[in-house]
């Protein structure tokens, strides 16, 4: 049922998520809805110049909007679903969700347009390369890979950053496949990072819409764009780490993919050095995705990943 009342998304202004709300947007608009996008500044979006405590911590780019609805100025807030916190305030909830696009994490090459081999993107990095990327769960995991790289935190929209990196300032950069895909740079992307050397973040790839929790009328409006299969994948990764602690700055990686009523969840919890990870995956019906994310964290803990965790 589509509600009368003129539906308003509330998203951050950066291009991507631009693309996100509006992509929601004109999928309610087919169904029949009216839509109304407002653009909102967050504490994430003010601090792209500087850096500040907890620099992938994520409640920085979503309270604002959250604070829209639980004010009643706006009805849905979109989000890339891996920057939502586990738990969410009071009285909000996530509706749906989008069709997931690549999850993987892409390795950029400066000037370099069209896909390279991974051995051979390596092998152009040089011994001592500089790569660009704040996120702990990226760095522990590409250590191992990469060992004589200096990982260095990168700023700004994509468009910022694919000029820093063009103009010298890194060796490689590394970023969502994605946002770049959706954005139109995905001939960027040098090489998509298998998911065995780099487990992506929960929920990567995924756009979700929040809303308040008793709002009937825009969840019964979201259903008609809801993807099950990238629902039932998000619920699963967000269990699992609300199962490990939920933490913001967490090196932990989970992607779950379904084949034939079969959910595979696969996680790594890392020490931030890369030099200790716990890896573990598991198999479940995809009926239960909740179920499957607390038993592999269960898993998890048992071989070790909460300690690596507290420390």
């Amino acid at each position: 049922m589509i509600p009368a009342r003129t539906i308003r998304i509330a998203t951050r202004g950066s291009r991507l998520a631009l693309w996100q709300a509006h992509a929601v947007s004109d999928r309610l608009r087919a169904a029949g809805a009216r839509t109304e996008v407002i653009v909102m500044t967050t504490t994430g979006d003010r601090s792209q110049l500087a850096s500040i405590p907890g620099d992938d911590s994520k409640r920085q780019f979503v309270k604002e909007l959250e604070d829209a609805l639980l004010r009643n100025d706006a009805d849905v807030a979109v989000h890339s679903a891996k920057d939502l916190p586990v738990a969410l305030p009071e009285g909000l909830t996530v509706a749906a969700c989008l069709p997931r696009e690549d999850a993987r994490d892409g390795l950029v090459l400066p000037n370099c347009v069209g896909p390279v081999p991974l051995p051979d993107a390596l092998a152009r990095l040089g011994p001592r390369p500089v790569i660009g990327t704040g996120s702990v769960r990226r760095i522990a995991q590409l250590a191992p890979l990469l060992p004589g790289a200096t990982f260095a935190p990168i700023r700004g929209n994509v468009d910022t950053r694919l000029a820093k990196l063009d103009a010298g300032g890194f060796s490689a950069l590394v970023l969502a496949c994605a946002g770049l895909t959706r954005l139109g740079f995905g001939d960027r992307i040098s090489t998509a990072i298998p998911v065995g050397q780099c487990v992506p973040a929960p929920g990567q790839g995924i756009v979700a819409t929040e809303i308040r929790i008793d709002d009937e009328a825009v969840r019964a409006a979201l259903a008609v764009l809801h993807d099950d299969a990238a629902g039932r994948a998000l619920t699963a990764e967000r269990a699992l780490v609300t199962a490990l602690g939920g933490g913001c700055q967490m090196p932990l990686g989970a992607f779950a993919a379904e084949h034939d009523g079969t959910l595979e969840l696969v996680a790594v919890v890392s020490s931030l050095d890369g030099i200790r990870a716990v890896r573990r995956s598991m198999r479940g019906p995809a009926t239960d995705p909740g179920g499957l994310g607390q038993r592999l964290a269960a898993a998890l803990d048992a071989a070790g990943a909460r300690q690596l965790l507290d420390e």
